[in-house]
């Protein structure tokens, strides 16, 4: 198993329309198959992956990292900015990556036309979807039933749950031995944990609303998006806030996706298997 973690090549941010920022970084050659990121819960610009050829860009959501804070946000709300980084940066057709909770944000992205392919990796799913009423953990389910009767009780809960430390002790202690392998090496547990502190440095809002999002009804079906997807799981993942069926329903519900189990992988498939996540191979 190859992984390998570098820091961005270069960082930045735009102006949005209306005045706020959004702060992005890039890595590998400005030549570059594009390909944007839309990472895990709480995570800043700072950590992303390498695949070979790959113009790579990473966006903080606001509240997160370098973006200003947009309250009330929602999933579409995202996709508007995003089209917006790609229009000023040069994306050509760029690929939309969503590693856990950046899942539904990439897919908004794909829903809006943005990007010109998605692909979900160890993805959260539309948790509040009917189909998933009686399949999660009875923890979750009592979250998601929060956020749909009194969603402003619900961020503010999880606002003071979250910090650097909590989500640095979720991810090591929730997850398997395939996955902590990945996590606790010394150059990776670096990143990650940077991008959990400069994730944080505005306060927890921009996770908690993030974590709102994931969890509500999203304001798009998924039946609706017209670019190809490609759903990566694998059999390992042990986080309770990812697929409960590992994509199964969810490419079901998107039109011609391309779904990828792999039984003995964990949800670190976006740094063991990076190549072939952006090759899209079978």
């Amino acid at each position: 198993m190859r992984v390998t973690i570098t820091g961005p090549d270069r960082l930045g941010t735009i102006e949005l329309p209306g005045g706020r920022v959004l702060g992005w970084a890039e890595r590998g050659a400005s030549d570059g198959a594009p390909v944007l990121l839309c990472g895990g819960a709480g995570w800043s610009r700072w950590l992303g992956f390498d695949a070979p050829g790959v113009r790579l860009v990473t966006v903080d959501r606001p509240g997160l990292g370098a973006s200003d804070p947009c309250p009330g946000r929602t999933l579409l709300d995202w996709a508007d900015d995003v089209a917006h980084l790609v229009a000023e940066l040069g994306l050509d057709a760029p690929r939309v990556v969503g590693f856990s909770q950046g899942a539904p944000f990439a897919l908004a992205c794909a829903v809006r036309g943005v990007a010109a392919a998605a692909t979900v990796v160890s993805g959260g799913d539309e948790l509040a979807h009917p189909v998933f009423a009686d399949r999660l953990p009875p923890d979750i389910r009592g979250l998601v039933e929060l956020v749909a009767s009194d969603p402003a009780a619900a961020e503010a809960e999880f606002a003071a749950f979250g910090d650097p430390d909590t989500m640095w002790r979720m991810s090591i202690e929730g997850s398997p031995a395939v996955d902590r392998d990945v996590y606790l090496r010394p150059d990776f547990e670096s990143a990650f944990r940077r991008a959990l502190s400069e994730g944080f440095a505005q306060g927890a809002g921009g996770y908690a609303r993030d974590t709102v999002l994931h969890m509500s009804r999203w304001p798009f079906d998924v039946a609706d998006i017209a670019v190809p997807v490609d759903l990566w799981y694998g059999g390992q993942d042990t986080n309770p806030t990812h697929s409960p069926d590992f994509g199964a329903t969810l490419a079901g519900r998107i039109p011609g996706a391309r779904r990828h189990f792999l039984p003995e992988a964990g949800g670190a498939l976006l740094w063991t298997h990076a190549d072939q996540i952006v090759r899209g191979d079978r």
